[in-house]
């Protein structure tokens, strides 16, 4: 039997191909058989039927606890994407003193200095907006290239390279754990059952945002 994917023949794509997270988040659903599965249980015996009511117990447990896990990882990147802001917010403040920065830079930074993200597409779409924001920071500062020499300026930039690492440590680890929730509660047939019973759903990862793909295209040497 020949093999399924074949590298040799093909089909390839030369130009290559851009991949994107899709924002969806998919129920989870189970049909008539695991609803059968869990009737027959009972008809055959007391004993199987127990085991299996206690085995959904422990998977409605596991599935807490990782729900919790998942919103404490969720917290990291807010406390990281918080300390973001108030380095930018000083780095901006810097600049207005030197130069007259875009005003309306800082009326949005001003607005997420205290943003509440309670949701995963809120804090994605907080974290592709400090980066944008960061961008123009940047802008000004190439336009005025004496600033870097500044101190506070240059310990600003030193704090945000140092945060950026850590966000995408906790982005890491936060991708991670959703990776294991989105395959735990497709498990049959306890977790799979418990999920769709309690209404649970997929969950996105963090994404990187446009502006940051479009960087990463360009030539840096």
């Amino acid at each position: 039997m020949a093999n399924g994917l074949d590298e040799m023949t093909g089909p390839i794509s030369p130009e290559g191909r851009d991949i994107n997270v899709i924002q969806k988040q998919l129920p989870v659903k189970v049909g008539w058989g695991s609803t059968f599965f869990e009737v027959i249980l009972w008809v055959l015996a007391i004993i199987p039927g127990l085991i299996f009511l206690f085995m959904k117990i422990k998977a409605k447990e596991y599935l807490r606890k990782l729900e919790q896990k998942i919103q404490h990882d969720a917290s990291q990147i807010d406390n990281y994407l918080e300390q973001r802001v108030v380095i930018l917010q000083n780095a901006s403040k810097l600049l207005d003193k030197a130069i007259d920065l875009d005003k309306d830079t800082m009326t949005k930074i001003a607005m997420y200095r205290g943003g509440a993200r309670n949701n995963d597409a809120a804090r994605n779409e907080t974290s592709q907006a400090i980066d944008k924001l960061f961008g123009q920071v940047n802008v000004a500062f190439e336009q005025y290239p004496d600033l870097k020499a500044h101190d506070e300026i240059k310990e600003c930039l030193r704090q945000n390279s140092y945060l950026q690492k850590e966000i995408t440590a906790a982005r890491e680890l936060y991708n991670d754990t959703v990776y294991t929730w989105n395959s735990a509660i497709q498990e049959w047939p306890t977790k799979m059952i418990v999920a769709a019973r309690l209404g649970y759903t997929t969950r996105i990862p963090f994404t990187a945002s446009q502006e940051i793909k479009e960087k990463a295209r360009d030539v840096f040497f």
